[in-house]
């Protein structure tokens, strides 16, 4: 069998290569996939649903909140390029986790190199839920090109209940137990919402608008896949949504934060609130589950780029909103009506937003 390599999806190779094995695409019914989730034991990771073109509305929206946000998001990539520069030895390898934290992966590729002179190569690698980090990506990015173990930094674009930031310590831990590098499990993040991370560039629940599309923002790239057809040395799976080419924003969003980052003020990195956040999200969750009874956790989804994956690609049972008047929530307003999902108003929770995902009984 032919060792994996690398793919570039839609990015521009000194931008992003991800470390996953394209696969030939098996859609499955939204609908279907959550009904052999919840009733037939199956995982999320093995089944994929297509996804569609955005339609014009809700991509002038994405346009919008990149106006809105792009100097205040170039702002973020620097501070936190800056943090990476002055803590951490060259070479620099940036491990973006697969998708959400890829455009920020690109982002901070070129920050690092363009505007800090540093010697620096981005990944996208997997991630699943119950499935930990793709091991065969992290021996590629360790053995076969041999890059240092030191400068290995994990990215990703947002925190929310903190399971993927867990999921990232316990696949570290058990690399440093049973291989001979020891990596660094802290996380960095732009958005810190449900304060696990270790590094992040702000706490708040605004709408980074790369996380408001799926793969026309991150290389026409599917979410990662883990099934049978995944072999025992082949990287884990995604699909190439090939077919989306003429709505593909992500080299338009890529320059869009960029030209911004040449004009940025300097910024530093805020104080932390992590400990703040874990426990307001905390309090919040246990609220729900007990208010709605609610005993998977993981059908809450809280903040407005997890609500906004729930309505792109779950069963959406409600939308909660803290202020439904506000513009980083106009998409999930245009979403819920075309799937007729009720929307309810909590002006009191710590977040501009959050999604149930509906029980099949």
């Amino acid at each position: 069998m032919q060792s994996p390599q690398p793919i570039t999806g839609s990015y521009a190779a000194e931008d992003c290569e991800f470390l996953l094995t394209p696969l030939a695409p098996r859609f499955i019914a939204i609908a279907e996939k959550e009904r052999l989730i919840q009733r037939e034991g199956r995982h999320y990771s093995e089944m994929i649903s297509r996804e569609s073109a955005p339609e014009a509305g809700y991509l002038a929206l994405f346009h919008t909140l990149t106006e809105r946000y792009r100097e205040r998001l170039a702002c973020e990539i620097m501070a936190l390029a800056n943090h990476i520069a002055e803590s951490r030895p060259e070479p620099i390898t940036l491990v973006s986790l697969a998708r959400a934290g890829t455009p920020f992966g690109a982002l901070l590729q070129r920050a690092l190199t363009r505007f800090f002179g540093i010697q620096s190569r981005h990944f996208s690698v997997s991630i699943i839920r119950d499935r930990g980090l793709d091991r065969n990506a992290l021996r590629y990015i360790l053995r076969t090109l041999g890059r240092n173990p030191k400068g290995l930094v994990f990215a990703d674009a947002w925190t929310a209940k903190g399971v993927i930031t867990r999921e990232l310590k316990a696949a570290i831990a058990d690399w440093n137990r049973c291989e001979p590098e020891r990596l660094d499990d802290r996380l960095y993040v732009i958005s810190d919402i449900g304060g696990s991370a270790e590094v992040a560039a702000t706490y708040d629940d605004y709408a980074i608008p790369s996380g408001i599309l799926n793969a026309t923002v991150s290389g026409l790239v599917s979410r990662s896949i883990l099934n049978d057809e995944i072999g025992r040395d082949q990287f884990h799976g995604c699909v190439l949504y090939e077919d989306l080419h003429a709505y593909d924003q992500t080299r338009w969003f890529l320059e869009a934060i960029s030209t911004a980052m040449e004009s940025a003020e300097q910024f530093t990195l805020p104080r932390s609130e992590r400990a703040e956040r874990a426990a307001m999200t905390k309090a919040c969750l246990c609220r729900w589950q007990r208010n709605y009874r609610i005993a998977n956790l993981n059908h809450i989804k809280p903040g407005v780029a997890e609500a906004t994956r729930v309505m792109l690609r779950r069963v959406p049972d409600r939308l909660i909103l803290r202020d439904p008047a506000h513009p980083d929530v106009a998409h999930l307003h245009l979403l819920a009506e075309r799937k007729g999902v009720p929307v309810e108003i909590e002006p009191q929770m710590p977040f501009n937003a959050a999604a149930f995902i509906q029980v099949f009984r």
